[in-house]
């Protein structure tokens, strides 16, 4: 487990000790795998975040650019465009907790700008301009590991030893961001699930998180609605709640402090009990 008691947004300390905390997902998008560009407008993406509050989550995770495999790569000025006044809706000094999930530093300029809290990037720094902009912002960071690009990462995608290989590349992500002026305090890591991996990868990361939460910082796992689940179960989209809280589940065990997730309510539920006989363990 992360020895990080808290994790520090610009002026937000997000608290890990009790419990692990819940990211929902929303996409601004019109072409996002689990939802169908059903919050592509403005309003509709504004009403589904204040539910998504209402319901518990920690974090509101707002992405303008679908991630999926297959997908291609938005232009930052749409990616903004889509964004924007969902951002400016919610933030507030007594507001909601904003991620802006993007692996464009000047979409993450304009959302750190407007109010935001976070940024989720993906691509762990594909971007070289993004940790001055972070540090500039004193944003949290998440740092994700990918092999490849979405629109190819999922084409056979090949690890002698995928735990090893992705906790050495978040690591030498995290000491980049650090020695660009990014606070340790700041940043979360994630192995990405799903994202460059076959199913055999994504369970063998779950299984060894413990591995990746000895890096010392604050583990991410998003495994909600995504494909392996329903190439293991045979359940459409809509139809992988179970198999999300499983993952959820067995992630919390394994040592991660922030779950991103669809159903939040469900999701939240779930983290409560698993973190509770996690820590009677102890």
């Amino acid at each position: 487990m992360s020895s990080a008691p808290g994790w520090r947004c610009r002026d937000r300390e997000l608290d890990l000790s009790d419990r692990p905390l819940v990211m929902a997902v929303l996409n601004v998008t019109p072409d996002s795998f689990s939802d169908g560009g059903r919050y592509a407008d403005p309003a509709a993406a504004i009403a589904r975040a204040r539910e998504l509050a209402a319901a518990g989550a920690d974090i509101l995770d707002l992405g303008g650019e679908s991630t999926r495999p297959g997908s291609e790569a938005v232009a930052p000025e749409e990616q903004w465009r889509r964004l924007e006044p969902v951002v400016r809706a919610l933030a507030a000094p007594d507001g909601p907790t904003l991620s802006i999930d993007t692996r464009d530093a000047q979409v993450a300029d304009w959302g750190l700008t407007a109010g935001a809290h976070i940024v989720n990037d993906v691509s762990a720094l594909g971007d070289p301009a993004m940790t001055a902009v972070v540090a500039r912002h004193r944003a949290g960071l998440v740092l994700m590991h990918m092999q490849g690009v979405p629109g190819t990462m999922q084409q056979k995608p090949s690890y002698e030893d995928v735990v090893r290989e992705v906790a050495a590349f978040l690591g030498e992500r995290s000491d980049r961001a650090i020695a660009a002026g990014v606070p340790r305090e700041a940043i979360a890591l994630d192995p990405g699930i799903g994202f460059g991996k076959a199913i055999e990868h994504n369970m063998q990361l779950v299984a060894r998180l413990d591995e990746l939460a000895r890096l010392g910082f604050p583990v991410v796992i998003g495994a909600s609605r995504k494909s392996f689940i329903g190439r293991m179960t045979g359940a459409e989209v809509h139809d992988r709640l179970p198999g999300s809280i499983a993952m959820a589940s067995i992630a919390i065990f394994q040592g991660a402090r922030i779950v991103r997730a669809h159903d939040v309510a469900e999701t939240l539920q779930a983290v409560r009990i698993a973190e509770a006989v996690r820590s009677a363990r102890r």
